[in-house]
């Protein structure tokens, strides 16, 4: 059982038992949950990294490539300076995630990136290969 639907279980238990907020149990799993996301290990998202080839050609099908390059700036930063810029944080994948797919501004310059169209999966990919590119 997924570590959400324990805690999702254990809430509606301890409401329905002891009249604790459902609220307050529920935020506790999503935490949790992000939390066990962000501090993926480098080896997990290794793991989880695309080769090189199959990184650009998810970031080509998906059109990435119109304004970032892997190893030079173009309308937006390089793949490789993303991947640089982020390799100190833990919730690095999970970060670059919900840029690609709700956008961003004033982190790289005046011109923001605009939310993509991306499916979380392929989202996750393209995180995770992004990362993979740092020197």
């Amino acid at each position: 059982m997924p570590l959400t639907s324990k805690f999702f279980n254990l809430a509606v238990w301890m409401g329905a038992a002891k009249g604790v907020c459902l609220a307050v149990a529920l935020t506790l799993a999503g935490s949790v949950a992000a939390q066990t996301l962000a501090s993926a290990s480098d080896a997990e998202r290794s793991a989880q990294a695309l080769s090189h080839a199959e990184g650009l050609a998810l970031a080509k099908a998906r059109a990435c490539l119109g304004c970032h390059q892997v190893d030079s700036k173009r309308v937006g930063p390089s793949f490789q300076a993303i991947a640089q810029r982020y390799a100190d944080r833990n919730d690095a994948a999970l970060y670059i995630v919900q840029v690609i797919r709700k956008g961003g501004r004033g982190q790289w310059g005046a011109v923001p990136m605009p939310g993509q169209a991306v499916s979380e999966q392929d989202a996750q990919k393209l995180a995770n290969w992004i990362i993979s590119l740092r020197k």
